[in-house]
């Protein structure tokens, strides 16, 4: 399913997972595609049992800087790596072309494409929209951000497959032909603003997974925020149809999806789908829905019947780190959110439990982010909250201040990393309460990433649980 052009001289950035399937990928392409292949580890980067497996391969690696030297004619460029960066500035005055990725994937196999971005919800939505499209009997596969790059999928592509890529704003950044058949955006709240500096970059980075698509294509972008409302207007303008999401109202519009009296209800060109209540969904919350409702669009829109949809969004349990449950004891619900990175997604999950029986911890590695919405979410839905780790005395500071403003009875307690903070969450804990690791910062003051973050709180429920009984 490839594209025949020949590529050309290809350098590649990075040598974190991305890089090196690209790097992969391009050897593999041989000669009569890719004339050579070049990788740029960076300043970090080591030599050892990977670059020479690479080398193995038929790349040349270089490691230990950033000053890219040559001549290429395509750069591809890993997530993540700063646009202005010293880095990706050399690696551009060296190449007629830098892209992402998932651009290079797309040019290789264009077909039957679907892009989901969005500040929260990515993962559980691609997760959900590729569970859909399988239980309707296509072959579909999850990329991209959720953890497989889209190249290493590509080699084995056949007629017919679907790939649903969950792509960041780091991704999307550098694409310029990527044309997905359905894009989808669920939300833009402020992240990675150390990256892209201004709300205005960031959003317009998410916002380009839609810019080529066209009449037969499906925009399903939600409009319960003005950054998402403003490129759903943008993209009626342009003559894309546009599926408009919602949770707060029921769009007039020929394409929605949005609740109605509790069902999740899609329509695509004047065409209702009445699915299943939102209550029978295994994944909790508000935002949940509205992840379900984006996911249901898309397979419908991939020709899923409706009784395929509500079968699976029956059948879709809770992926890893997502408000997952952790198991039960002495009366007290644990849920690993470990993936909930930032404060909009952590005020999501706070939705998904009743008020005043939450035990949540936050903390981590310090974002800078502006904390005082999630302080006023945590005192109005929390009865107890646990701050740890290189974020928790500037999160602690926060919630007493809103908790002196609001006159909220929010007990704080401080604890320096996950171990303590658990042991803090249990004691405080009472039987009926749900203990809630949503830490809003990433992992990266203690762990490696949010997934060993997560599976260590696993790993502490399930030692709790040996000491007595698991429900």
């Amino acid at each position: 399913m490839s594209s025949q052009a020949h590529l050309g001289d290809v350098l590649v950035l990075g040598l974190g997972r991305t890089g090196e399937s690209a790097a992969r990928y391009l050897a593999a392409l041989g000669p009569g595609r890719v004339s050579s292949v070049t990788l740029y580890g960076g300043v970090s980067a080591q030599a050892g049992e990977r670059t020479e497996a690479l080398e193995g391969a038929g790349v040349r690696v270089v490691c230990g800087t950033e000053e890219v030297s040559g001549s290429f004619d395509l750069a591809v460029a890993s997530p993540g790596i700063p646009m202005d960066s010293a880095f990706f500035r050399a690696a551009r005055d060296c190449s007629r072309e830098v892209v992402s990725e998932p651009e290079l994937a797309w040019r290789e196999s264009p077909e039957r494409w679907i892009a989901v971005t969005g500040t929260n919800g990515k993962t559980t939505t691609t997760s959900l929209a590729t569970h859909l499209l399988r239980e309707g009997g296509l072959a579909a596969r999850s990329v991209g951000n959720i953890g497989t790059p889209p190249t290493v999928a590509v080699p084995d592509r056949t007629e017919g497959d679907w790939l649903v890529a969950e792509l960041s704003s780091f991704q999307l950044a550098e694409t310029s032909l990527f044309h997905p058949r359905v894009a989808v955006l669920l939300n833009v709240t402020p992240d990675h603003l150390e990256w892209h500096h201004t709300m205005e970059a960031y959003a317009a980075a998410k916002e380009r997974a839609f810019a080529n698509l066209g009449a037969g294509d499906l925009a399903v972008v939600s409009v319960d925020d003005d950054w998402c409302r403003a490129v759903a207007g943008r993209c009626e303008a342009r003559g894309v149809r546009t599926c408009r999401l919602s949770v707060c109202s029921e769009p007039d519009a020929p394409c929605a999806a949005f609740l109605r009296e509790g069902t999740l209800v899609v329509r695509l060109d004047g065409v209702e789908h009445e699915l299943l209540p939102a209550d029978e969904l295994k994944i909790f919350g508000l935002h949940n829905a509205e992840n379900a409702l984006a996911a249901a669009a898309v397979a419908l829109e991939a020709g899923v019947t409706r009784d395929d949809v509500r079968a699976g969004l029956r059948s879709f349990s809770p992926i890893e780190h997502r408000i997952e449950p952790a198991g039960t004891v002495a009366g007290v619900r644990y849920v690993n959110d470990s993936k909930a990175t930032n404060t909009d997604s952590v005020e999501k999950a706070l939705t998904a439990f009743d008020a005043g029986t939450i035990v949540v911890m936050l903390g981590g590695h310090d974002k800078m982010t502006d904390l005082a919405s999630l302080a006023g979410a945590v005192c109005e839905r929390c009865r107890v909250a646990v701050c740890f780790g290189e974020a928790g005395e500037r999160i602690a500071g926060a919630l007493e201040a809103a908790r002196a403003e609001r006159g909220s009875g929010l007990e704080v307690l401080r604890a320096p990393h996950l171990r303590e903070a658990f042991s803090a969450a249990r004691a405080a804990a009472r039987p009926g309460d749900t203990v809630l690791l949503s830490p809003a910062c990433s992992s990266f003051d203690e762990f490696s990433n949010m997934a060993e973050r997560g599976r260590l709180f696993k790993r502490l429920v399930s030692e709790l649980a040996d000491e007595g009984a698991l429900s």
